[in-house]
């Protein structure tokens, strides 16, 4: 791992943030939808990263799989981004892309015998993000936002990773699906969903005896991304960071020349954001991309990351907790039933959670290790219970796009349950703490 990552790791959250300040850009509709879709732009060609040399990570990549390891596996989580997708929106006024429906063909490997409900076994809930794509076309004919062939085949090839890994080497996990043995839930949108299904389909090659259950909630409860249609306070803050975004100096002076470069008039709306998610996905799909943009890509990277830091601004903790609150305490809580054997599903070994951009980033924060750098296509962060063979202790190990991490205040990437949610505890929130908070007006008290 390169010494800058380490370097980081071994920060915590707030000092790291204290050298690299967060700026952002400019404000979005004030609309829930508008503010919720924006908040949805993403992707970023990947990063790579080495392995941490370091006498933890070196035990932790033959743990798994040497019977002879202090460590057994209990116990996985995974929380992954969808793969590549068609752009929200165009950067307008430049040449134009074609998005042809071609670009969505599913291939065949893909497809497995699925059925979306809500998380009680229900009908499909209502979903009115992805209703707010329809209204719209690209140019070439597609909707915005949609997991392209591209998109799937990342999503089988993650898939095809984890089957490696906890089926073919570890034999964790049984090689044909179980709903009794894995849980899948989804954001309710059309590509996270459909990234699940490629997800599965490459973990279990196709195998499976009844139909995948895929879970979701309905828009006002989802916490699977900061969710600024279901929670009060967190769009007033959320609002306020993107309003505040447009008056930043350094900001406003890089996107103003960029415009200029591109030819965009003042007047149009136009964002980094929204720049890189139009420019990464042209890419991604060999699509062409203005010329221009060769000169500026590391700016428009840079500018789009510190505008969704200033958004989440995670040295103010209450806005991260609405953030990622919810989520993190579910991950702990199925930690916890695993633990001390209360599930009701007491054969269950992987949790997936099919997810967004916007999940990740905060997510990260909320664990200190992220490293200014946007989540690419299909990455995943991936949260392993193991228990000490002799002790019977419990240790969490957090792994980043298949590379292990060192979480701050943990003392080694095998981090002892107490300690990792000692970590955590600064933004887990319950779900009826989560919704007395949302429901109010005032901020929450500082720590």
């Amino acid at each position: 791992m390169s010494s800058k990552r380490t370097s980081f790791q071994e920060r915590s959250l707030l000092s790291y943030l204290s050298n690299t300040y967060c700026y952002c850009t400019s404000s979005p509709s004030s609309s829930s939808l508008d503010l919720a879709a924006n908040l949805y732009m993403s992707e970023q060609h990947h990063h790579e990263k080495k392995t941490e040399s370091d006498q933890d990570t070196s035990s932790s990549s033959c743990a798994e799989t040497n019977p002879s390891s202090p460590y057994e596996l209990k116990l996985v989580q995974v929380l992954f981004r969808h793969g590549a997708r068609t752009p929200l929106k165009s950067i307008p006024d430049v040449i134009e892309a074609e998005w042809v429906p071609t670009l969505l063909e599913p291939p065949a490997h893909c497809h497995i015998n699925y059925v979306v409900t809500d998380l009680h076994g229900g009908p499909k809930p209502p979903a009115p993000v992805e209703d707010s794509y329809r209204k719209n076309t690209l140019t070439g004919g597609t909707f915005p936002g949609q997991l392209t062939t591209v998109g799937m085949q990342q999503l089988y090839e993650l898939g095809k990773r984890l089957r490696r890994k906890y089926i073919e080497e570890t034999h964790f996990l049984s090689s044909t699906f179980s709903p009794a043995e894995v849980y899948v839930r989804s954001t309710n949108i059309v590509r996270t969903i459909e990234s699940a299904k490629c997800l599965v389909a490459g973990l279990f090659q196709q195998k499976q005896k009844d139909p995948v259950p895929i879970l979701t909630t309905e828009a006002e409860s989802e916490i699977l991304y900061p969710n600024y249609y279901g929670c009060k306070l967190l769009k007033i803050l959320g609002s306020h960071r993107w309003a505040e975004s447009s008056t930043l100096p350094d900001i406003a002076a890089d996107l103003q020349s960029i415009q200029s470069a591109l030819g965009i008039p003042a007047h149009q709306h136009v964002d980094f954001i929204l720049i890189r998610d139009d420019m990464v996905a042209r890419e991604t799909h060999g699509l062409p991309c203005p010329a221009v943009l060769d000169t500026w890509r590391n700016k428009v990277e840079k500018r789009a990351v510190d505008m969704i830091c200033h958004v989440y601004e995670p040295s103010k903790r209450e806005n991260l907790q609405l953030c990622v609150g919810p989520l993190l305490h579910i991950l702990l809580s199925n930690i916890d039933e695993k633990v001390q054997a209360t599930s009701s599903e007491p054969n269950r070994k992987l949790f997936l959670y099919s997810a967004h951009d916007t999940t990740l980033i905060p997510c990260l924060m909320a664990l200190g290790v992220f490293d200014m750098m946007w989540p690419p296509y299909a990455a995943d962060l991936t949260f392993e219970l193991h228990q000490h063979r002799q002790t019977n202790q419990s240790y969490v190990k957090v792994s980043y796009v298949g590379q292990d991490l060192l979480i701050p205040g943990c003392s080694g990437v095998y981090c002892p349950l107490e300690e990792f949610k000692q970590a955590l505890s600064g933004y887990t929130l319950s779900s009826e703490l989560y919704k007395s908070l949302c429901d109010s007006t005032e901020e929450l008290s500082k720590p």
